[in-house]
């Protein structure tokens, strides 16, 4: 290659907030790379075939990507960069909990059916007067489209509405400070109705309800609880979803690399201007470089004097939540249809929510989706969400007879979870494969193989994009608005619009129609 290669951003990781924010600059008419030290892009969103089985190790609940107008944003980064991702639609789950085996179906109503032969009218009445409580904060979140913030300061002021219209929803906003859990008790008080709200927080955030935010909780509850609401899945998986992204940044000029590990991000008088790759290259950034990396894996990145101690000693020490046990299976056999697509066990309220192999979520996607598996076979996805302890792993070699024993011994749990399922699941078993918190580690390149950073709502919000270097931003779930698909994507567009005038954003979410 002839002389030092350069763009106008480099963005560092190819998670979906890397790719949105890319796909959003571009759309812009920046010039973008993105560098991805995998061999595949999408981090966490990635997926992987063995024997004819395409797995996936990502998101397994997704809503809001097959419908336009959608109030998803990652749905509304990608009609900005042309895209539409094809889904296959679902209308209920499946519960194992203390309780007992339950289906309930998407939506207020099949759940309050559901209620009344679990908990009886009270609850029901209960329930039904939480959510008449809740919806007009879940339209007033509804009437500011996230993609429309911008960064920094100002945000509210920036989003192109009118203020009176800011001012009549200033005091049903005002509810969504802070964490959830203050609010589920003050609404709630049916012992059934705060562990299923605990359940649902805990899926969104890898938190309990007392350190989730209250904002996404009434995201969540305005998405799923509406007239008409349901489910939906990418067909081909998450992979499809970060194969549209990237086919958007290409068609605006961006490109995306993968194997291409960046050891650290070039500052010069005082400013970010590029990033140096393993084995020397080095690319520079004509406007600056987004980071979408972990706080932990940040401050190697970043030359010794070139923030003040005090920032990089809070990357450094960044709470983080807990880890995850992968479960992957090759199932015979075609009549499992009468199967809901996910089932969620929980193994004792008691325990708490948050406590270690208590909470398992198995999704069969191939049920929705059947080219994802060979001609009469299903696989299947196991996880336990954020509950698997760092500790035990610490100091494991894998591969190792050590940590074989170890890795069979934690994951034994979803064989019991799936059992009453799938009774003869041993007889169809095909291919099966285990994951640890060293396997997340290791592909995913995040400390201690953790799910995100753990900023509890209940002590302020997720810290912003924004670092003491100029033109260095940073966006993915350790930014604001937080951790999961919806707020991974909002982080990438505020750290593109960081980039690109107030005027530019506006009229590109104007011809989108999110902004009149």
């Amino acid at each position: 290659m002839s002389g030092p290669e350069t763009a106008d951003l480099v963005v560092v990781g190819s998670g979906l907030g890397g790719l949105c924010a890319a796909a959003i600059a571009a759309r812009h008419g920046l010039e973008v790379v993105v560098l991805e030290a995998h061999t595949a892009p999408g981090g966490a969103a990635h997926g992987f075939a063995r024997q004819g089985f395409q797995f996936e190790s990502g998101p397994s609940l997704w809503s809001g990507l097959g419908r336009w107008p959608s109030p998803n944003p990652l749905t509304q980064v990608l009609a900005a960069v042309g895209e539409h991702v094809p889904v296959a639609t679902y209308h209920d789950w499946g519960l194992l909990l203390p309780e007992g085996q339950l289906r309930i179906g998407v939506g207020l109503d099949p759940f309050l059916a559901v209620l009344q032969q679990l908990r009886g009218s009270a609850a029901v009445a209960e329930w039904a007067a939480f959510m008449r409580w809740i919806e007009p904060i879940c339209q007033a979140v509804r009437a500011l489209p996230l993609l429309a913030l911008r960064p920094g300061i100002g945000t509210v002021s920036s989003l192109g509405l009118p203020s009176a219209a800011l001012l009549a929803r200033a005091g049903r906003l005002a509810a969504l400070r802070g964490s959830f859990g203050p609010l589920m008790r003050r609404h709630l008080r049916d012992p059934f109705l705060l562990h299923w709200v605990e359940l649902l927080c805990f899926l969104i955030s890898g938190l309990p309800a007392d350190q989730t935010s209250a904002a996404a909780m009434a995201t969540l509850f305005g998405d799923w609880f509406e007239p008409g609401a349901c489910l939906d899945y990418p067909i081909g998986g998450s992979a499809a979803v970060v194969a549209a992204l990237v086919r958007g940044i290409e068609r605006h000029g961006g490109r995306v690399r993968t194997g291409a590990a960046v050891v650290a991000i070039d500052v010069a008088h005082g400013r970010a201007r590029g990033v140096h790759l393993r084995g020397g290259h080095t690319i520079s950034a004509r406007r600056g470089v987004i980071a979408n990396v972990s706080p932990w894996d940040l401050a190697p990145l970043l030359p010794e004097g070139s923030v003040p101690p005090r920032w990089r000693l809070k990357q450094e020490h960044t709470p983080a939540c807990r880890s995850f046990l992968h479960w992957h299976l090759g199932l015979r056999g075609d009549d499992l249809q009468h199967l809901p697509v996910h089932h969620v066990w929980v193994g004792d309220w008691q325990r708490g929510i948050d406590a270690e192999r208590n909470m398992v979520v198995l999704s069969m996607p191939s049920l929705l989706d059947p080219a994802l598996a060979p001609p009469g076979h299903h696989l299947l996805h196991g996880y336990t969400p954020a509950n698997e302890p760092w500790q035990i792993w610490q100091g494991l070699e894998r591969g190792s007879a050590a940590y074989r024993t170890l890795k069979a011994e934690r994951c034994a749990l979803f064989g019991q979870v799936l059992e009453p399922l799938i009774p003869d699941w041993r007889e169809r078993l095909v291919l099966e494969l285990q994951g640890t918190p060293l396997t997340h580690q290791h592909f995913l390149r995040v400390r201690q193989g953790s799910y995100g950073p753990a900023w509890p709502a209940d002590r302020g919000p997720f810290p912003g994009g924004q670092t003491p270097i100029p033109n260095l931003v940073l966006c993915g779930n350790g930014c604001f608005p937080g951790i999961g698909v919806p707020p991974v994507a909002v982080s990438g567009a505020q750290a593109a619009h960081r980039f690109v005038a107030a005027r530019q954003q506006r009229q590109l979410l104007r011809e989108l129609g999110v902004l009149n």
